[in-house]
């Protein structure tokens, strides 16, 4: 039998579309005057975030020192922004230890963009613009966190303890993945977000979900509600497939590095390798991250949805099995 995986995993029709996609963003940005950037794949530090694995890399001169291949350009960007650059963009190779499947290969591109002097509110419209160019059948819709699980699950976010989550989860006989504290709260809503909640998002929307339990902040801004602390946050979904991630950029260098810590925390209860903190991030933070809002949209599932294809290895060059 004739070995056939040398061959593209996509075919040439597809990559050239997928060519005129990526040319298509970067005229929306020209237009929009925002500045392409590049920034090193490879980081001093990894994620903290105990839902991430990042690669390391050893350096050859050095094998006692570690690198880390990008999750996501973000904390190089900030740096970017901190330094005056103003809005900028940039669509990188990142890579992320996780599971292959039809949605997910370990390295992907990522189309990360940030707007100096924008509220979340209206990066949300951005974001809605620029999918509406690959996905005009859609309309927009958008959907508040709280309310979903007060719809689909009769719970509040802000009240629930672990254990009201975990009988919800039996009573619809499902398990939590290996490896995970059962009595951390926001792995349970994490969990039940994206097996009981995202499913029945509306299939013919792109659906932004927004605001989020503010433990659930990652890198967002706060702020205050009558029933508890919001994450300044949104994602984005089409038919049921999360796409985008967006915040309102933090810029209290003191609280980002109680995040880290808190992280690193959550790291070493569930048996994971501690993560060195960015500490380039924080200085940067130090100096003064201007006013933003950031988002970062998966283009490679982007594609899929445009071409309306079913999986991942169809608009991929060479999925992680042809590598």
């Amino acid at each position: 039998m004739t070995n056939k995986s040398w061959q593209s995993s996509a075919t040439i029709s597809v990559l050239q579309q997928r060519a005129k996609i990526l040319a298509e963003i970067r005229q929306f940005f020209a237009l929009g005057g925002v500045l392409e950037v590049e920034t090193p794949l490879l980081c001093r530090a990894g994620s903290t975030d105990p839902f991430l694995e990042s690669w390391q890399c050893a350096a050859t001169e050095d094998v006692q020192k570690k690198y880390y291949l990008q999750t996501s350009p973000e904390y190089a960007m900030k740096r970017l922004l901190a330094s005056g650059s103003g809005s900028i963009y940039q669509m990188a190779k990142v890579f992320r230890a996780e599971e292959q499947g039809r949605y997910h290969n370990p390295e992907f591109t990522l189309l990360e963009w940030y707007r100096v002097d924008w509220p979340y509110l209206k990066l949300m419209d951005e974001v809605a613009a620029l999918l509406k160019l690959f996905l005009p059948e859609k309309s927009i819709q958008i959907l508040n966190y709280r309310d979903l699980f007060l719809k689909y699950l009769s719970l509040d976010p802000w009240k629930v303890s672990w254990l009201e989550l975990k009988q919800v989860a039996l009573q619809s006989n499902l398990d939590l993945p290996a490896g995970v504290d059962e009595t951390d709260v926001d792995v349970w809503l994490i969990w039940l977000m994206a097996t009981l909640i995202e499913p029945r998002l509306p299939q013919e929307a792109i659906v932004f979900v927004k605001d989020y339990p503010a433990s659930q902040a990652v890198l967002a801004q706060t702020r205050e509600e009558s029933y508890g602390c919001v994450a300044e946050r949104f994602e984005v979904y089409v038919q049921g497939l999360e796409l985008a991630n967006g915040f309102q950029e933090l810029q209290d260098p003191w609280v980002q590095r109680q995040r880290f810590e808190a992280d690193n925390a959550k790291r070493k209860r569930l048996g994971l390798a501690q993560m060195p903190l960015d500490e380039s991030l924080i200085a940067a933070l130090q100096a003064g991250l201007p006013f933003c809002a950031g988002v970062a949209l998966g283009i490679d599932r982007l594609v899929l949805l445009a071409l309306e294809k079913n999986d991942l290895t169809e608009v991929l060059s060479f999925s992680f099995a042809r590598v």
